[in-house]
């Protein structure tokens, strides 16, 4: 199978730079990062590319059983880097992508030098002292919404995933993105998000890495930035004057400017 084609890769920017790969959270696409690679490509080789059932990904290519875990995922990424021939690319992951990140850093390290997370949860979960933001009943009620009306679901979260009230046009981009990602696909890749637990994963992570979150985020609460930065040894920790779960569309500026700070310290 041609990897780049399965995965709708594009590259633009700096051809001779450092590569960064801008991986999209779910019911998103490439799309969502284009505030973002103006700001990189002066000085980086930007890459993107779509999750299996997700933008122009090759549809055909979706197996339910390889993306019940983020190990599927991750593993896609891997073969996105080889494809790419990538060497010590930093990869930048919104939401659950930042947690496929570390699984891919963990498969090739070689691949993979650093890691930005843009608002990450490695547990949505509850558990004793731990505070992903949500119950079991929560996210049993939430999936079943989705798996029963995926089109209404996605009408009614993507606002709320987004925040920003004062700004619809977030929400309305957020929902039009979520409700062009395939049902059947975007039901699978909900409850392997949903229910992942990567909290045991973090320990592995040896390469610099940057935690982006908002000041509000129903999403990733900021007990969950606390979290990842405090099991990530060596990581950075950044609370963005933003709110809701993408600041990378409701507040680029800062967004930008954090990653790019932190891809000068890398050199």
């Amino acid at each position: 199978m041609n990897i780049l084609r399965r995965n709708n890769v594009t590259t633009t920017g700096t051809p001779d730079g450092r590569t960064v790969l801008l991986a999209h959270g779910f019911g998103c696409d490439q799309n969502m990062w284009r505030l973002t690679v103006p700001a990189l490509a002066a000085d980086h080789r930007v890459a993107l590319f779509d999750y299996v059932g997700a933008g122009r990904s090759d549809l055909t290519a979706f197996d339910p059983q390889r993306y019940s875990t983020l190990e599927g995922y991750a593993d896609d990424v891997v073969e996105v880097c080889t494809a790419l021939d990538l060497h010590d690319a930093v990869f930048v992951g919104h939401s659950v992508s930042a947690m496929i990140g570390v699984l891919a850093a963990r498969k090739a390290p070689e691949r993979i030098g650093a890691l930005v997370m843009v608002a990450p949860s490695p547990c949505y979960l509850n558990d004793g002292d731990y505070r992903g933001g949500f119950d079991r009943a929560d996210i049993e009620e939430l999936l079943a919404s989705l798996e029963s009306n995926y089109l209404g679901w996605s009408s009614a979260m993507a606002p709320v995933i987004m925040g920003n009230p004062e700004r619809p046009e977030l929400g309305e981009e957020l929902t039009t993105s979520f409700c062009a990602t395939d049902p059947a696909m975007a039901r699978v890749f909900a409850r392997t998000t949903f229910l992942s637990d990567s909290r045991d994963d973090l320990a592995s992570v040896k390469v610099p890495t940057l935690i982006l979150e908002a000041t509000e985020d129903v999403i990733a609460p900021r007990a969950v930035g606390a979290y990842t930065h405090a099991a990530i040894e060596g990581s950075k920790l950044v609370t963005l004057d933003a709110t809701g779960h993408c600041p990378h569309l409701s507040a680029p500026a800062a967004t930008n400017r954090a990653i790019t700070e932190f891809l000068a310290d890398l050199g």
